[in-house]
């Protein structure tokens, strides 16, 4: 129970229990607007410190700000001159691709121009070198054919003849030689070269012994190359011996005669590995000679028949020389009777000049009527018309 003003309230009234709940309302609220206040205070105080940091935070979102409007006007800036640099680096590579691709363009014309002309080169050259090829199978047929003339012997001995022919027709005069003489005793020489006594007549024979010679390169064993040694100097001491049997006669030829062997390597491999061979020659009076010295030795007997004709002709030499002398003399003579007659007329041209210098003289003088100093000369007398006058 409450006693209020004298009067007693049941707690249990629901007015009490009402009041009583709104008293108590009204404390809560005193209290929690006290406790409001002194949170307010506190969160003054505290949000002093939180104000001064929002306003310097809100001055550098100021500052950052102005940053950014900087910022986006310099990325303006370097956008612009990016774009520029861009264009510029467009531009300039428009241009180089252009340079490039004309420079490609040109260098493809040329490298077409070149590939085309060394394909015609090489069209070319592929003609020639078939037609090398053709004449190399033309050689080999032209080489089969000499091997089977060179196989025969009759063939082979007038292979040589062809050879020593066009040696001596190139070296000699045509009337200082006879191509297959037949001598005295019946024999046949391949040439007789007419050269002057002495020596006299000397005859050339055309040998070739290709089978000791193709035998002697052949040969693989000692014993093969011992036979083919023998065989070479069977047949060449035959060919000498036949020569000078045959082609040297005392008092219609030389006294030596010349063995021709048309094949350079068998005069070397004679001489190289054959020198008895060689010596038998000389003993025999057989020269031994190659295409190559035969041509020497033909040049010299060229130089001896040219001293010997140069001979034959001295007397007629001499008789024209005398006839010479005769005419010099004549000459001489009617050179000199010719100068006496230029003397004659050198002196009447010089009469000549001396009369038609006085007849300028007189001229002159006539021209300017100077009639008063005019020398008398020997003759009729002028009789000046002055005297006639007064007489």
């Amino acid at each position: 129970m409450i006693e209020i003003g004298g009067r007693v309230w049941s707690l249990g009234d629901p007015l009490v229990l009402a009041a009583l709940a709104g008293v108590a309302l009204v404390l809560l609220v005193l209290v929690l607007l006290i406790m409001a206040v002194r949170a307010a205070g506190r969160s003054a105080r505290v949000a002093a410190p939180l104000a001064q940091s929002m306003q310097q935070l809100g001055q550098r979102v100021q500052a950052l700000s102005d940053g950014q409007q900087q910022l986006s006007g310099g990325l303006t800036h370097v956008s612009e001159a990016q774009a520029a640099a861009q264009g510029k680096m467009l531009e300039l590579m428009e241009r180089r691709l252009q340079q490039v691709s004309g420079q490609m363009h040109e260098n493809l014309s040329t490298s077409a121009r070149r590939t085309a002309q060394s394909l015609g080169d090489l069209q070319q050259r592929l003609a020639a070198i078939d037609k090398a090829q053709e004449n190399i199978t033309k050689l080999s047929g032209d080489v089969l054919s000499l091997q089977d003339i060179l196989s025969n012997k009759q063939t082979r001995g007038a292979f040589g003849e062809i050879q020593l022919n066009d040696i001596v027709t190139k070296a000699l005069p045509s009337d200082s030689y006879t191509l297959q003489a037949t001598l005295s005793n019946g024999k046949r020489a391949d040439c007789l070269i007419h050269l002057p006594n002495p020596p006299g007549p000397i005859a050339v024979d055309s040998k070739f012994p290709l089978e000791a010679y193709e035998a002697l390169r052949n040969a693989d064993t000692r014993w093969e190359l011992n036979e083919a040694a023998k065989l070479m100097r069977q047949a060449l001491k035959k060919h000498i011996s036949d020569i000078s049997g045959k082609y040297i006669i005392e008092g219609e030829t030389a006294d030596g005669a010349l063995m021709f062997l048309p094949s350079e390597a068998v005069y070397a491999e004679l001489h190289a590995n054959f020198p008895e061979l060689v010596r038998l020659g000389f003993e025999k009076r057989v020269w031994i000679v190659s295409p190559t010295t035969c041509m020497a030795t033909l040049h010299t007997m060229r130089a001896i028949l040219k001293d010997a004709r140069m001979r034959e002709q001295a007397g007629a030499i001499r008789r024209e020389l005398a006839l010479l002398h005769g005419d010099v003399d004549r000459l001489g003579t009617r050179v000199e009777s010719l100068d006496r007659h230029f003397g004659q007329a050198a002196k009447d041209i010089s009469d000549i000049k001396i009369s038609a210098t006085k007849a300028g003289r007189r001229a002159q003088r006539l021209d300017n009527f100077d009639f008063e100093e005019i020398e008398p000369e020997s003759g009729p007398q002028i009789v000046r018309l002055e005297q006639h006058e007064k007489g």
